[in-house]
Order: C-alpha cells, then structure tokens, then sequence
C-alpha cells in the first residue's frame, strides 16, 4: 500500500461494527459508528441458526467467555453491495445477511442458513475477488469447508471437508487443540488458519495454507490439499492478520507466551521472524492491526487491557490498564480509522461491552474514548467483532 493510501484509508471513519450473539437464538449485532468514532444504539437480526459454547478444559464447565474459541466468528465482505457471514456453532450452518446501502445496521438475511459438513463452526473468511466463503470447524469433524456466494444467487453449498485431525468432540473441549482462525491474505489468493497444539501433551499447533485455484468450471474454489508448519516457539497459535505490504509476513498472537511475527516462504512454510513474550499475560489471543498507526494491537480474555506491538520486530510499543471501566477482560477487535474497537463478553456479575480506543495520536497514544455497555443486547456468550468502513 503507497504511503498516500495508508494515510487515506487512516482517517476514514467506520460505518458499524457488527458481532454475534452466540445465543441459542443466534443473532448479528449492528452499532453504527457516529462522524467522531463512537457507537450508539443498533439492531439485533437473528441469523435462522444456534450458537454454542466450548468446554474449559480446565473445569468441565461452559467455556465462557471465550465461548468460540477463535476470532472472526463473523465477517464483512464486498466493495458496492455488502455482505456478512455469520458462523452458528451450534447448528452447524452459515448464515448470509446483506446490508442495506442506505442504513448499515439495515440486515436482511439472504436465503436460509447453508449446512457446514464440518462440527462447531467458529470462524469465517470471505473473499470478495473470489467470491469465496471458507468456515474452520473445530468439533468431532474439524477442517476448513467452502462456498461460492454472488449478490443474485446468495450462498452456494458447502463443498467436502478438507480435514484437521485434531481429534476433538462436538462441543469442543478448549480453549487448546483448537481451531483458531481462518482469513484470507491481503492479495486474496491464499487462506490462512492458524490451530492451537496443547503444550501440557506435547500436541502441536500449527498454520495451514490452502490456494485458491480455478475448479472444472473456471470458478474460483480452494484447493484440496494443504501446506502445514509448526513455527519453532510457538504452541498455541490464536488471532492473526497479514502485515500490510508485506505478502509473507503474519502477525499471530500465541497465548502461551505473547505474539510473533511470521515470515513464510515460497513453499507456504512459516517461521518466527521474531517473537515477543507479554509480561503477567494470561492467555493473549486476539489481533487486530490499524491503518492509522501501522501497529498491531491484541487482548487478554483474563486481562482488561491493550497492548500494542510493532509490526517490524513485535516489541510492544504501548499497554493501557482499562480495569477503571470494570470488564474481565477483552476478546475479538478491529480497527477502523482512527479507533479500534473491542469486545468483552463480561461474565455472570459485568455486562457484556464495547471499548472503543482513539489511536488518532499515532504509536503510543491509545486512550478509551467510549465504554459502550451491551446490557439486554447481548452477554457473555457474545462472540465475534467485524466493521464496515
């Protein structure tokens, strides 16, 4: 990206951030985000499917609030019209909606809920270019299965289950030997999905790269087979995203110790580049990189703050404690213009709630500029964080 257009795409402000629910009742939920960067009230439109929750391996209990084990539960897709998807892990489907170019929080669902063949769906790309949706699955049947899906047609039918043998049941017991995320690169021609390993049993993680091909026909679909590697130091690889500008290069946190950047090569295979451990970290699992600073920031379901890192040598560059506003901790985020914006499913006695940071400062300057609480909109089974700029 050329300098002029990073500093373009910048300033840019939002137009809604969109999540999931997670509820048996699935539903997507819209804020708009107002000219200065802050939400207000929005929509809630039920997805035809269920949600579901883990297994913390560590009690036997209902895996909340990291009730999906992985990021990107949801994703916005399209460059006139728009689309989302929307994964139902408890219904084993997918979920289309469109949104309406005059009212982005205006969600219609396109068709009914398409069968996934894989088991607890927790994570969704989509590709514009392609036209391609592909979900990870991370039950008893773990992979990665894809769709075609067009503005007339709607979404196609899954095709076969490209498997991951992580021998997992249906709820899945977590939040290790899991899928984490599945996103497409910058350039759109390869599908990423990173896998946790279990240290505690010597199991492995790794990163899966599939390529998109032409199929029979001409139309674009993922190819059938994969290209696997376990970067030395890393066990528990969770929320990712490509570093802009830079084809080969991932930014992926790794909950074990912090976040890494890796670097692939022309066979697809990763290494760690270089690789930064956060200091009292519980468990840091998501990512998100803005625009306006060039730097990444990630969270702590057990801890409620913000690091951000760089994108050269992932030093960290900023914290900030938000423990003033009184949530648990933060999961799923994403960046949009000046501001970041990051959920918190909040637990049985806090409210679920979304923090909004103004990075507009660039590097370092990180402040909470809005704690949007989500009481009567959604709890602590809320998953997912997705915006339309």
């Amino acid at each position: 990206m050329r300098p002029s257009q990073q500093n373009q795409d910048a300033v840019k402000v939002g137009k809604a951030i969109y999540f999931l629910t997670n509820e048996k009742e699935n539903a997507v939920v819209a804020l708009p985000i107002d000219k200065n960067g802050m939400l207000s009230n929005g929509t809630v439109t039920t997805t035809g499917g269920a949600g579901s929750i883990a297994i913390n391996g560590a009690n036997g209990q209902p895996g909340v609030p990291d009730a999906l084990v992985g990021q990107s539960a949801l994703t916005v897709v399209g460059n006139v019209s728009w689309r989302i998807f929307a994964v139902n892990a408890g219904s084993n489907t997918l979920t289309m909606l469109s949104i309406s170019p005059s009212d982005p929080t205006c969600l219609t669902v396109k068709g009914q809920p398409v069968a996934v063949p894989g088991e607890f769906p927790n994570t969704v790309a989509a590709s514009s270019k392609n036209n391609l949706v592909c979900v990870g699955t991370t039950g008893a049947k773990a992979g990665i299965s894809c769709a075609s899906f067009s503005a007339g047609r709607g979404l196609g039918e899954m095709d076969a289950l490209r498997p991951f043998d992580i021998g997992q049941s249906t709820p899945p017991v977590g939040p290790t030997n899991t899928v984490s995320q599945t996103f497409f690169s910058n350039d759109q021609s390869v599908l990423f999905t990173t896998v946790k390993g279990n240290p505690a049993v010597n199991n492995t993680g790794f990163l899966s790269v599939f390529n998109v091909v032409a199929n029979n026909s001409g139309v674009s679909a993922l190819s059938t087979k994969d290209v696997r590697s376990s970067p030395n130091g890393t066990a528990v690889l969770f929320g990712s995203a490509p570093i802009p500008g830079r084809r080969n290069s991932l930014f992926v946190t790794d909950a074990s110790f912090g976040a890494a950047i890796l670097s692939l090569d022309r066979n697809w295979q990763a290494s760690v580049s270089r690789a930064q451990a956060i200091e009292g970290q519980a468990a840091t699992c998501w990512a998100t990189i803005s625009g306006a600073t060039n730097s990444a920031y990630v969270t702590d379901v057990a801890m409620n703050r913000v690091v951000e890192m760089s994108l050269q040598d992932a030093s960290i560059i900023s914290q900030l404690d938000l423990s003033a506003n009184g949530d648990p901790g933060l999961i799923d985020l994403k960046s949009a213009g000046n501001f970041v914006y990051a959920l918190s499913p909040g637990n049985a006695t806090t409210a679920a709630a979304v923090t909004v940071l103004d990075v507009s400062g660039s590097q370092g300057s990180m402040k909470m500029a809005q704690h949007f609480e989500l009481a009567g909109i959604a709890g602590n089974t809320a998953q997912g964080m997705a915006v339309l700029i």
